[in-house]
């Protein structure tokens, strides 16, 4: 028994620099018949072993290897075959409508079920299916739906590559009868159809009837009547057309954290070893400075008293500079935070409703720009239970709506399951009043979970959500990238004479 190949290409971690995106096609053949009246129906899992290190697997782009059963005997003539190839180009979507003419017919009493599959050439001259379309009931003369995909998926993003399709007269017992076929590329379809109304269309051939037959013609005409290319543009594509990602740092100084005096607080100030807050700070404050592009980060506080009157206060700057909240680079979050903290008395309630809407004003009126220019991203660190659970629900469904993310860092070991909602991961956050959140635009991270783990992997966690967040905004806006700016080459001084 033979399985189809079919191809599977992960989405890339975020943020990630030097990689590459491959594509791994799975085929098998001659596999152990398992089911008594029927035909088995296989799947393939692939798992990455990753312990500590990653393991090459595929040094080739294409392996065949015998299947082997539990007790590590080879499972008959059972082979498994991965064919790796790299993804290359853009992330764009076609798409395309097809309909037929006077197509075969090859029904006794009525007249044929026409469908028609799409194939496209591998780099190892093996043919993958791609798509194939709807059957049209009892009609020579099919429309097919307008259907959508990548150009990767359809091409390979390579407009000269080969692609096959074929018509057939749908069977229901699997055994469909063909009708005939015909090749093109990516770049015909696109040139056949580059004006307004113009369409291509090309003779679909029986290569039987047409070696047989002398006056044989074709088994009927397909046309491609629409071919539209949505360009879909990359996380890189906003930040190389100008757009900057502006970190606010909004931090939790509510009571529940403990006495700074104490050695048990998680803002403690007394102790040799930076406290939670400081370590998470550094590492999560250092991992976000490098995509702000000004390395300006807005800091406030929020649940504490704070001078001259000691009025509880949940959006204050920390620099206590109503005027200008900023400080220089992460280090200078640091250096308020700690001349902070012994001013203040820590209180409550842990309201975070306030600090959203505060950063949800400049990101209004960006949005009122109609530009992709400057895409806020509130970094919030908390110990845990949110007071204000429904104001704060409220402000991120508004805030899911403008240009701008959330980051939730949970410090200590509290219960975080007020964040874990927040998140959304779980479908759809909602307001009271039931209306959805626009888009996921929270990502909770736990820090305790990230303590001793590698920096990549709380810059991957952290940052994870960020870059799709970003491009689904503008999309949903109808936002296009700013046209890159030139690279400046930096000039090296002539040495002295």
């Amino acid at each position: 028994m033979s399985v189809p190949e079919m191809a599977w290409v992960p989405e890339p971690p975020a943020m990630t620099l030097g990689a590459s995106r491959v594509e791994l096609r799975v085929s098998c053949h001659g596999l152990l018949d398992r089911d008594t009246l029927t035909k088995p129906h296989p799947c393939v899992l692939l798992k990455l072993y990753s312990d500590e290190q990653w393991v090459e697997i595929v040094s080739q782009t294409k392996v065949t290897k015998p299947l082997l059963l539990k007790n590590g005997k080879t499972a008959g003539k059972s082979t498994i075959t991965i064919v790796a190839e790299e993804v290359s180009g853009t992330n764009d979507y076609v798409q395309l409508t097809f309909r037929a003419h006077k197509l075969d017919n090859k029904d006794l009493f009525s007249k044929s079920d026409p469908f028609m599959e799409i194939y496209k050439t591998n780099e190892d001259e093996s043919d993958q299916l791609v798509w194939r379309t709807e059957v049209v009931k009892n009609n020579l003369n099919p429309c097919w739906e307008p259907f959508r995909l990548s150009l990767h998926s359809l091409c390979s993003c390579d407009i000269h590559r080969p692609l096959k399709f074929l018509v057939y007269d749908y069977d229901s017992s699997g055994k469909h009868d063909f009708i005939g076929e015909f090749t093109s590329t990516f770049q015909e379809m696109q040139e056949g159809t580059a004006n307004p109304g113009q369409e291509v269309q090309w003779d679909c051939i029986n290569p039987k009837y047409r070696d047989k037959k002398k006056n044989y013609r074709s088994s009927g005409t397909v046309v491609l009547a629409q071919c539209t290319v949505e360009k879909v543009h990359t996380f890189l594509d906003y930040i190389m057309g100008g757009c900057q990602i502006s970190f606010t740092v909004a931090i939790d100084f509510t009571a529940s954290n403990g006495d700074p005096r104490s050695s048990q607080s998680l803002h403690c100030l007394s102790s040799r070893q930076p406290n939670h807050y400081l370590q998470a700070l550094r590492a999560v404050g250092g991992i976000c400075q490098d995509y702000d592009s000004d390395k300006r980060f807005p800091a406030f506080g929020f649940g504490a008293r704070i001078p001259p009157n000691f009025e509880v206060s949940h959006d204050f700057a920390i620099n206590f500079d109503p005027e200008n909240p900023e400080c220089e680079e992460i280090s200078g979050v640091i250096t308020s935070y700690r001349r902070c903290l012994p001013q203040i008395q820590l209180y409550g309630p842990t309201n975070v409703a306030p600090i959203i809407n505060r950063v949800a004003e400049p990101a209004q009126r960006e949005q009122s720009t109609g530009q992709a220019t400057k895409y806020s991203v509130l970094l919030v660190l908390t110990d845990g239970v949110v007071s204000d659970m429904a104001e704060t629900r409220t402000a991120i469904v508004r805030a899911s709506r403008l240009p701008m993310s959330i980051i939730i860092v949970g410090v200590g070991n509290a219960d975080f399951s007020d964040m874990r909602l927040l998140d959304g991961d779980e479908g759809p956050l909602r307001c009271p009043r039931g209306v959805p959140a626009a888009r996921d635009i929270v990502q909770f991270v736990p820090f305790r979970d990230f303590k001793d783990a590698a920096p990549s992997a709380l810059a991957k966690c952290v940052l994870a959500e960020v870059p799709r967040q970003v491009v689904e905004y503008y999309a949903s806006q109808g936002i296009s990238p700013g046209v890159p700016r030139p690279c400046t080459p930096a000039t090296t001084p002539s040495p002295s004479p």
